[in-house]
């Protein structure tokens, strides 16, 4: 490719140059985009075919379902493909568009996280102004704030790296378009401008991630001082998978995009990259629903009632 401000295409990292272990990644991530459509569209439907499920707590978690499918649609399709046909293209528009998609559903991911942990905080600290608080009208209002600003973010991170002038070649060390992997074809002066952007973004992540702490820190202060066994249980269950989805998602996040450049490697860049970028979508809704009786019973009535209607 010659030196272009606009290059035609970029290559993304092959898995593999071998034909059998292509079509393995191929299998592999087929059957893991085919967990996450189901698992993530069953509670999807359960949130919305169950009135009891109609709370707070399910309204989150049923965007983070949109969230987590949106996600893993926009990068492993792709590889997918690429694996099948044995090629590595992706097209300038294709890369665009696909670094727009993962900026804004990671972006919104975190920012629901943030969002739910704010919940849990109102629901175990402040049990009596719970409703007042948490009414429909604010839960809506949070939500469409947390997507409307990633839509910001990824405007804004989106249109700044594709303004660039590229003149380190075509070639990204990822899988899909990941912006890091971007911002290394492009020359130093454009580099440092969008590393103002990245610092801005960086900032109010780290912002977020304080919330959860402090809430948390707050929500188990709470937890502890509760005479009753039973009601801490209860407490713990309610915030538990809440934690779990939030740490794998920030530590896999923050270690691949904050990791010091002496331990780039790409093996340890490609494993990070599908740790939070196609697992999560995946486990999130698993976490969910094996920590929480009220949507394990809604999905079992959605099976029996599509079982008897087959019959």
């Amino acid at each position: 490719m010659s030196n272009s401000s606009f290059p035609d295409e970029f290559l993304l990292l092959a898995f593999t140059d071998t034909r059998e272990l292509q079509l393995l990644h191929f299998t592999l991530f087929l059957g893991i985009y085919l967990a996450a459509l189901l698992v993530n569209g069953l509670i999807i439907t359960a949130v919305a075919y169950d009135h009891h499920l109609h709370t707070p707590m399910y309204f989150f978690l049923f965007n983070l379902s949109f969230l987590d499918l949106g996600s893993i649609s926009t990068t492993v399709p792709k590889s997918m493909a690429n694996s099948l046909w044995n090629t590595q293209v992706i097209s300038y528009s294709g890369c665009v568009a696909q670094t727009f998609l993962f900026t804004f559903f990671v972006s919104a991911e975190y920012s629901l996280l943030t969002v739910m942990a704010y919940d849990r905080f109102v629901a175990i600290c402040k049990p009596l102004h719970y409703e007042t608080l948490m009414d429909s009208r604010a839960c809506v209002k949070m939500t469409a704030a947390a997507w409307g600003t990633s839509v910001l973010s990824g405007v804004l991170n989106t249109a700044n790296v594709f303004s660039i002038t590229f003149c380190q070649g075509n070639t990204l060390d990822q899988f899909f378009c990941e912006l890091p992997q971007i911002l290394k074809l492009s020359c130093s002066d454009s580099y440092i401008r969008e590393v103002g952007i990245l610092v801005v973004s960086i900032s109010l992540a780290f912002g977020c991630f304080i919330f959860i702490v402090l809430s948390y820190v707050q929500i188990f202060t709470a937890v502890l001082r509760m005479p009753s066994k039973q009601g801490r249980h209860k407490a713990f269950s309610m915030c538990l998978p809440h934690l779990i989805v939030v740490s794998l998602f920030v530590s896999t996040g923050v270690f691949a995009y904050l990791k010091p450049p002496s331990i780039a490697l790409p093996t340890l860049d490609l494993g990070l990259a599908i740790l939070y970028s196609v697992v999560p979508s995946t486990l999130n809704p698993l976490i969910y629903s094996m920590r929480n009786k009220e949507l394990r019973d809604t999905l079992k009535k959605l099976i029996q009632l599509v079982l008897v209607q087959q019959q």
